[in-house]
């Protein structure tokens, strides 16, 4: 498995990049491996792995039976914002809606996704997604 290393981590209090809170206080400890505490922080923190290059976070986040052998991110691709239009838990089950504004080599565009999560462990996991 390859899962990159081009990571780079803002301040603890530099604004988190998936825009709720600083970095140390939102994103940062997940990164790090916290668990996170619903599945829309988790999709926030995935959000955030993508923006700073974390493919070790998506492919730890990643639901075994669906995560590609490789996590393999776009260099060119920058993340310039996140919305999360809906989160639903049911149990160990959730859905995650969310936009996310990205601008590559001067094209522009939004990302507009269903993410479908459930509880592993105790843990939550991105299962995988429907893009709108």
């Amino acid at each position: 498995m390859s899962f990159g290393a081009r990571s780079r981590r803002p301040s603890a209090t530099a604004p988190c990049p998936c825009g709720r809170a600083a970095f140390g206080a939102c994103c940062g400890p997940l990164l790090d491996g916290a668990p996170a505490p619903s599945a829309e922080r988790l999709m926030r923190s995935r959000y955030t792995a993508f923006a700073l290059g974390d493919a070790a976070h998506l492919a730890r986040t990643w639901h075994p039976r669906s995560r590609p052998d490789d996590v393999d991110l776009d260099d060119g691709i920058v993340w310039e914002g996140l919305v999360i239009d809906e989160a639903a838990e049911d149990g160990d089950a959730a859905v995650v809606a969310f936009r996310a504004a990205w601008r590559r080599a001067g094209d522009r565009g939004v990302l507009s996704e269903h993410s479908r999560f459930v509880r592993r462990g105790g843990r939550w996991v991105y299962v995988d997604g429907v893009v709108d």
